[in-house]
């Protein structure tokens, strides 16, 4: 297959149009989005990251990979999570038309060749989108990289607990239940088996148990108290801007000492990457500033954890539960543990602390919560992650479009402007409101008075009132 390109998908408009064309109110958010893009030349980076997965000649142009990648962008703005849902909303609007350069009598892609299209790009791609954005973040100054806050979240897989095997013998739950029912000797119906099964003392364990349409995800405990297969997403944002500068995806049982030791090497190479500045010869040159600070909470603090960060040069932040614990021929581990609890307890420490709950936690509700992600469509970690990166190069460009609209998604743009208008209509009535009262006024001193040269009397009720007594 040949790869589908802007250039060749460029074509003349027709001239005359018989009515006006309708725009819709998030023709402004994706006009500005669209000129960010195309002033760092986007559509040409993606091209060329993907032209190996094609033939030069031979084959129909495919769709073209920057509409691909500008497709998935779009779900996170208008908080779609699926493929299909975000095929149909791109064939519905004429402002995600235009964003993605298709005509009026052209034919959007739909869901099974933007899903086809993930498929046959590797998480390598998707990963040099993610940094591609990364880099648009930090020209933009929007990038400090001195101090990160890492946190984790659990997404719901697209797989259902009642579909789980049993990994030594491949039975389903209730064949399981039966071969029990007869080993002990007792008969019934499933739903007899079921009711018995209730009482029963018994743990869905990742060891024992997997979803057959899904083996990556496992059995977690979601933070609302229920089970289900899940995918754990973990990212490391500046606490200075709010920016994402790396994020990794893992099973959902994966622990969050485990988890740190890949998503904290890929933040200190994110960073020194960015800050990194040309030299002559076409090298670049690190700066001595960097990585310099990791703020968590608890759930990541071990020995393990304090170590490594230690020996990376990273100052560790991370609260300390509180247990008493033997430190008897564990020096070097006493020495970091100490370390860590005088930083946690300065001044400084407990401000970062208050930070990385507003940074770290916004970026999850704008990516999953409001974009629309909790629960992942595809199945597999390698699909989760390519989903996950660029949903955090959306919350990326949402940081940039904040910084330029004052607003990071279409709906946000249009109810800053609804506000705005409330606000001019409220003082625009509030002035009649003082106009009419210094009539009033105005009319009755004269009349008591009999001269009209008589100064009115403001009724002092503001000070804009005030302001305009004469």
């Amino acid at each position: 297959m040949a790869m589908g390109t802007k250039r060749g998908r460029e074509q003349q408009e027709v001239l005359f149009y018989a009515t006006e064309r309708a725009e819709a109110p998030g023709h402004p958010f994706y006009q500005e989005l669209n000129r960010v893009l195309e002033e760092a030349k986007f559509d040409g980076f993606c091209e060329r990251e993907c032209a190996k997965f094609y033939h030069s000649k031979l084959g129909r142009p495919s769709l073209a990979p920057g509409v691909y990648f500008r497709a998935l962008l779009i779900g996170f703005f208008e908080g779609i999570g699926s493929e299909r849902g975000i095929a149909w909303r791109v064939a519905d609007s004429l402002s995600l038309r235009h964003f993605l350069k298709y005509g009026l009598n052209e034919a959007t892609p739909d869901h099974v060749t933007i899903s086809r299209t993930r498929r046959l790009f590797d998480e390598g791609t998707h990963q040099a989108v993610f940094t591609f954005v990364l880099g648009e973040v930090a020209k933009r100054g929007l990038l400090k990289g001195k101090t990160i806050g890492i946190d984790a979240t659990s997404l719901e897989a697209n797989a259902a607990m009642k579909s789980i095997v049993r990994r030594d013998t491949g039975e389903s739950y209730m064949e399981y239940l039966r071969r029990l029912a007869q080993e002990a000797g007792l008969e019934g119906s499933d739903e007899d088996l079921r009711r018995a099964d209730r009482k029963r003392k018994k743990k869905a364990s990742n060891e024992e148990w997997r979803n057959p349409h899904d083996p990556d995800a496992e059995v977690t405990k979601m933070k609302d108290g229920s089970t289900h297969f899940a995918y754990k997403a973990e990212q490391a944002v500046d606490l200075d801007t709010g920016a994402i500068v790396a994020i990794t995806t893992h099973s959902g049982a994966t622990g969050d000492c485990t988890s740190l030791e890949t998503t904290l090497p890929e933040a200190g190479v994110a960073i020194a990457n960015q800050i990194a500045t040309p030299t002559a010869n076409g090298q670049h040159k690190v700066h001595e500033r960097g990585l310099q600070e990791a703020v968590t909470d608890k759930g990541y603090h071990s020995d393990r954890t304090l170590q490594t960060m230690a020996s990376a040069g990273v100052r560790s932040y991370i609260p300390a539960p509180k247990q008493p614990r033997n430190w008897d021929g564990k020096a070097e581990e006493k020495a970091a543990f100490d370390a860590n609890r005088r930083r946690v307890t300065g001044e400084r420490g407990k401000g970062l602390l208050k930070r990385r709950g507003e940074f770290l936690e916004r970026p999850f509700a704008h990516q999953y919560e409001t974009g629309g992600m909790r629960r992942v469509h595809v199945r597999g970690l390698i699909n989760v992650a390519k989903r996950v990166l660029l949903q955090a190069a959306a919350c990326n460009l949402a940081l940039i479009m904040r910084s330029l609209t004052k607003a990071g998604t279409p709906r946000g743009l249009a109810e800053r402007s609804l506000a705005i208008l409330g606000v001019i209509s409220w003082l625009w009535s509030t002035l009649e409101g003082h106009q009419a009262a210094h009539r009033r006024s105005l009319v009755k001193n004269t009349t008591i008075a009999g001269c009209r040269w008589l100064r009115p009397r403001s009724c002092g009720s503001s000070s804009v009132c005030r302001k305009m007594a004469v």
